[in-house]
């Protein structure tokens, strides 16, 4: 009886804790966000600020007001004036060393992850790595170009393998795409793969005759 009281107990408190620590973070990840963009509306001249014409304070209208901006930068920069003015901004970053690599690396990044028409980050792969043997999910980048492609007689891909916990750092590697396993997954699963270290998996509904890689 008390064994079996027990682990009822164990049981139920597990439960909630996977119901509430999900939650909790994401509502405090939510909350970080929330304050600092409602932090930032401190920067607003007293005229321009909302809480100037708003009998009580309004959370999250920092979080409202950025999106709505981010949306009206997007809608001027696709016509004619935008893109020059645009254009004009990037030839004087261009100008400053420091701040001219980081721009290039960021906009890059971000052009690669949102872009519908290149492949970064929407290609999951298995590859050999660290060495013959084992196994690591590797994300495919691009295609190898220039003097790295030049000094090779393979067609390389660059691929990156994210780290566990934090998948937001890695090793980028470029491989021939011969050595490359494609894999079914989708970049979403491939990330709860490797933040859970393994522990959260998508079983395949429909498990199909792949051929084995000859070594």
């Amino acid at each position: 009886m008390y064994k079996h009281f027990k682990h009822l107990l164990r049981t139920y408190f597990l439960t909630g804790l996977l119901i509430v620590v999900p939650i909790g973070i994401s509502a405090w990840f939510l909350h970080l966000i929330i304050d600092w963009t409602d932090n930032k509306l401190t920067l607003l001249p007293p005229v321009l600020h909302p809480n100037s014409y708003l009998p009580f304070p309004v959370p999250g209208l920092g979080l409202i007001l950025t999106l709505i901006s981010i949306f009206i930068v997007g809608v001027v920069t696709t016509n004619f004036i935008g893109k020059a003015f645009i254009s004009l901004g990037e030839r004087v970053v261009d100008k400053i060393p420091l701040i001219r690599s980081i721009y290039i690396l960021v906009k890059q990044v971000m052009e690669t992850i949102f872009s519908q028409d290149k492949e970064g980050f929407k290609r999951v792969v298995l590859i050999e790595y660290p060495r013959k043997g084992l196994y690591s999910i590797a994300f495919v980048t691009g295609v190898a170009r220039g003097e790295v492609q030049a000094k090779t007689s393979d067609t390389l891909v660059n691929v990156f393998i994210p780290t566990t916990p934090n998948p937001t750092s890695g090793f980028l590697i470029m491989v021939p795409e011969e050595d490359t396993i494609p894999l079914k997954m989708d970049v979403e699963a491939a990330f709860k793969l490797v933040i859970s270290g393994g522990m959260v998996t998508e079983e395949m509904k429909e498990l199909k005759n792949v051929p084995a890689k000859q070594a």
